[in-house]
Parts: structure tokens; sequence; C-alpha cells
């Protein structure tokens, strides 16, 4: 019975010893095979990363220490040693191999895996180094382009690899009894669900990818093709939600470049992640401002202390700054930290208001009202004092009655004329002034006017000429280039010095008719000139109110120009004269 009990034990055991055998053979032989094919794809990206790295450099013509060095560098990069091999065989760079030795390695053109490469195809070998004596796995490609040559990655071959070959020689008889008593059905099964499986895999890859359109290429069986439909649905409503978000990204986006104020949004450490373009054209930034900081892109330490402080505070905080670049700015900023009232803040985000027109105008009723109170205190000062000395002085001779009543009289039309201007003035800027706009002849009425001030230019002595070319009919109010014209003619009178000379030059063109008041008066410094047209703004105070100047005239001028189409300048250099030149529409 111990007998009959032996043999199926024996058989048994051998039955197992068996499926042992050949399953630990086919695992081992599988396991190896997948190791080889995983090395080899590794090896045949890190050629790729090396054929790029080397890119199209000539082998020929490229000195070989440059190209040592590059398959340096390229063995650095991919992790493994790299030779450079021209159409010939020969090497001209090796990243194991040093530079001095590089005459001495044998050619290799007669490799198989350089002969496939040359041939345009990726070559693989397995076999032991005789330059540097070690087995090594090898994977060559040809370099990109015309001149040709092969670039040639190689690692070390793991000793079971190399010894794989022994190995499959022992167990091959095994492999086939195992084969099939046992992986038989299992082949079978492999194929029929293989297919699909990697389907599913190239399904799933392309969703992580971001390609959501994905579809698979045929139907699955029941429990695959149900797990595929969901995938699908889930790839579906990623899409949906991916083109919402992207939606209403670009809608944000182009609400905040659509705003007159300017938006910026920092996060915690105080880096910009959102700049709308009115920020960039407020600062002159003509590049991307996200990633980097405020003081790297905005460069404005204001501004930054104003963000890092609103960052740790809970409430808003608003403030002034001003920029100069691109130009004088002044900017009402709000900036608060978001979301309101949170323990740990997402960000901040600061809101520009350009009251850079406000503060101007601001700036200009104080001075104004400064310059017109001033004004207006000296004449009615000189008024009022000369009327109570003749109210409260009995004893005054008839001379000095006169005199003081002459100030009076001068000093009350002086009044007369500043409040005419001012009124005049702001008329002008209100835009209440009716303009009749018809044809002006600009020569005509220049040289009326020079008639009419003949004899006053006879009694100062100066010079005065004038000079037409073209058609010098204008279109525009005839009163008001009158009174332009008046005005800068007293200007070149009253401060031209005796012996001096006016020239006034008028000259029309298809568009424009063009209008030069030039004198060889005293001139303006260079620092005045460009506030002459300001309302009370005078260069020499003194000689102005002396002359009888309000401080008005020129800026009537300009706004009358203005209100007509048309345009002034004045260019000057003190002691050499001045020269103003305005121009009007001929239609």
């Amino acid at each position: 019975m111990a007998r009959d009990l032996q043999r199926p034990l024996i058989l048994l055991t051998v039955l197992v010893v068996t499926v042992v055998a050949v399953t630990g053979a086919l695992v081992t032989g599988r396991i190896r095979q997948a190791e080889s094919e995983q090395a080899l794809r590794s090896l045949a990206a890190q050629a790729a990363l090396a054929r790029e790295i080397i890119g199209d450099v000539s082998l020929a013509q490229t000195p070989r220490a440059e190209l040592d060095a590059l398959a340096d560098r390229a063995g650095t990069a991919a992790g493994a040693r790299v030779t450079l091999i021209s159409p010939d065989g020969a090497v001209v760079g090796d990243s194991e191999v040093p530079l001095a030795r590089m005459d001495f390695v044998e050619n290799h053109a007669d490799r198989p895996e350089i002969r496939k490469a040359l041939a345009g195809r990726t070559g693989y070998a397995t076999r032991r180094s005789r330059t540097v004596g070690r087995p090594l796995r090898y994977v060559a490609l040809r370099l990109h382009g015309g001149a040709g040559g092969v670039v040639r990655v190689a690692t070390e071959a793991s000793s079971g690899l190399v010894a794989s070959n022994g190995l499959w020689r022992d167990l091959a008889v095994a492999a086939a009894l195992g084969l099939l008593l046992a992986v038989g059905g299992r082949l079978v099964l492999a194929r029929s669900t293989r297919g699909p499986l990697h389907e599913l895999q190239r399904l799933t890859e392309a969703i992580a990818d971001g390609d959501l359109d994905h579809r698979l290429p045929g139907r699955l069986d029941a429990e695959l093709g149900g797990i595929a439909a969901s995938i699908q649905r889930l790839a579906e409503q990623l899409r949906e939600r991916l083109g919402e978000v992207t939606e209403e990204k670009e809608r944000l986006r182009a609400v905040l470049d659509g705003m007159s104020e300017g938006v910026l949004v920092i996060d915690p450490k105080g880096e910009i992640v959102l700049a709308n373009d009115r920020v960039r054209s407020f600062f002159g930034v003509s590049g991307a401002l996200e990633g980097g900081t405020v003081l790297a892109g905005i460069r404005n330490a204001d501004l930054s202390e104003l963000l890092a402080t609103a960052s740790r505070s809970t409430e808003a905080l608003a403030r002034e700054i001003e920029v100069s670049h691109p130009e004088q700015r002044t900017f009402r900023v709000h900036a608060v930290r978001f979301p309101a009232g949170a323990a740990t803040p997402v960000g901040t985000v600061a809101v520009f208001h350009d009251v850079t027109e406000l503060t101007q105008l601001e700036t200009m009723r104080r001075e104004f009202v400064a310059n017109a109170s001033h004004e207006l205190r000296t004449p009615l000062a000189a008024i009022r004092g000369f009327a109570e000395t003749l109210l409260k002085s009995s004893e005054i001779s008839d001379r000095d009655r006169n005199n003081y009543l002459e100030v009076i009289d001068r000093n009350a039309e002086r009044l007369a004329n500043l409040v005419a201007d001012l009124l005049a003035l702001s008329k002008i800027e209100s835009g209440k002034t009716e303009v009749s706009s018809g044809p002006v002849d600009l020569a005509a009425l220049t040289e009326s006017l020079l008639r009419e001030n003949r004899t006053r230019l006879e009694e100062r002595r100066v010079d005065m000429s004038h000079t037409v070319a073209g058609d010098t009919v204008a279109w525009a109010d005839a009163s008001a280039v009158e009174q332009v014209l008046t005005n800068l003619l007293d200007n070149a009178i009253q401060y031209t010095e005796p012996g001096g000379e006016i020239r006034v030059s008028i000259a029309g063109d298809d568009a424009r008719v063009r209008v030069v008041v030039q004198d060889t008066g005293i001139g303006i410094p260079k620092t005045d000139l460009a506030r002459i047209f300001e309302r009370f703004y005078r260069v020499d105070k003194a000689r102005s109110r002396a002359l009888g100047g309000t401080g008005l005239g020129l800026a009537i001028v300009k706004h009358l120009l203005q209100n007509m189409d048309g345009e002034i300048s004045a260019e000057s250099r003190l002691g050499e004269g001045s020269r103003f030149t305005f121009t009007l529409p001929r239609e």
C-alpha cells in the first residue's frame, strides 16, 4: 500500500517539480526579455536625446576637440556613453575615451548597429566592447543634416542578460513541455484580452495627456466595454468643464483688458499672477508681467510697499502714487487682500485710477485762485489807498489831486480790462462763445492792423514788414482772428526795444494758412517758454504790469485758435527775440 501511495506521490512530485521548473523558466525568460526590451527602449530614448543635442553639426568640418566636447555634453545629458562616428566609420568623439586616445580607436564601419544606422534605420546590438573591455548594449541613430554620420549610445549589459543565452539552451526542453502543459491556455486568454487592454491603456494615456477627443477604434466585450464607456463619459465631462473654464477665463480677460482702470493681482509670495493691458500701458511695460515681482516688473517702490502692506491688513487701503515713466502721471490705487476676512489670503488685488487730469485741474484751480486774487488785489489796493487819501485829506493841491485821480482811473481801467479778459476767457473755455466761421483773408487783415499801428511803431522806432505767399484765405471767425493778431502784434511791439524789427509772414497751402509773427525783442527764457500760454503767467512780471498786461492775452489766443481748429506754438531765445506761429484750416 505504501508502494501504491508512493507512486502517485512520486508522480505528483515530478509533476509539481516539472510545472514549477517550467513556470520558473518561463517567468525568468519573460522577465529577462522585458528587462532587455525596456533597456533598449530607454537606450533608444537616450540616443534620440543625444541626437537632438548633437543637432546638425557637420562631423567632417567640425574640429575633433569640439566634437569630443559635444559628445561629453550629450553623454552627461543622456546618462550613458555617447560615441560620434563619421560616415566612413571613424570615431570622431566619445564621452568615455580621452581625445588623446581617439586616433587609436579602431574603425567602426563593420559594426552591425552602425551599418543599420547609416542605412537610415535604428541599429541595436549587445556585445563586449573592444574599446572599453566591458559588455555593452548599443543603440545607433543616423544624425540629422545632409553631412550624415551616426550617434551611438551604450550602457552596461547586465550579467543576467549576457548569460540568458546559455540559460535558454539549458531550459529549452523544459520550456517546451511547460508551454504544452500550462502556457497554452494562458496564451489564448492573453491574446483575447491583450488588445482591448492596450486600447484602454491608450485611451487613459490620451486623456492624461489632454486629448479628450480620443475614441476607441472598435467595440469591446461587456465587461471592458462598460469600463471604456465610463472613461469616455468622464472625458466628455472633462472636455465640457474645460471649455466652460476656458470661456470664462477669456471673458474675464476681455473684461479686464477693456477696463479704463488698471487691475493687478499678486499671490501671497508677492509674484504677479494677473495684470491687464491698462497696467502695462500705465507703467510703459511691453512684455508680460506675470511670474515676476512688482519691483522687477513695474519698478515702483511705493506700489510695492502699498501691496505688501495691503497683504498684511484686513482693511482696504488707498493711496496716490506718482510715476514719471513713460510720462508724468498720478494714480489713485485701491488695494485689498482676498478673500475678505480669510485667515489665509489667496492674494492681493490692486485697482489703478488715473487721476492725473484731476490733479492737474486741482493744481490749476489753486494757482488760478491765487493769481486772480493777487492780480485783483493790486489795482484795488491802489484805488482804495488813493481814494482814502482824497477823502481824508483836505490839504491836497489840484495837481496832486489830478495825479491821484489819474492813478485811480488807470487802476480802474486795468481792473476793468482784467475782469473783461477773465469773462472772455471763461466764455471761450466753457464753449459758450459763438464762432461764426467764414472765409477770412489773413493777409488783408494783417495789412489793416499794420496800418493802425503805424503811428505807434514810428513812436517806438520799430520797423515792421510782412510777406505774403500763396492763397491766404482761411476758414475762421474774423473777429477772433483779429483778436489773435492784435494780441500777438501788441506783444511784439511792447517787448521790442527801439531800433528793433518785427516781421510778419503769411503763407497758404492746400490744407492750412500759416502766420508767423517774429520780433527781435527781449526774448523768453527756455524755462518759461512752455508756460507762456497759461493764465496769469508772466516772464517779466514787473514790466508786464507796467505795460498794462493782464497775463491772460496768450491764454485767450490759445483757446480762440483751438475753437477754430487752429494751432499755435512759440520759439524764443533770451535776448534774441521771439517767434509765434499759428495755423488755421483752409476749409
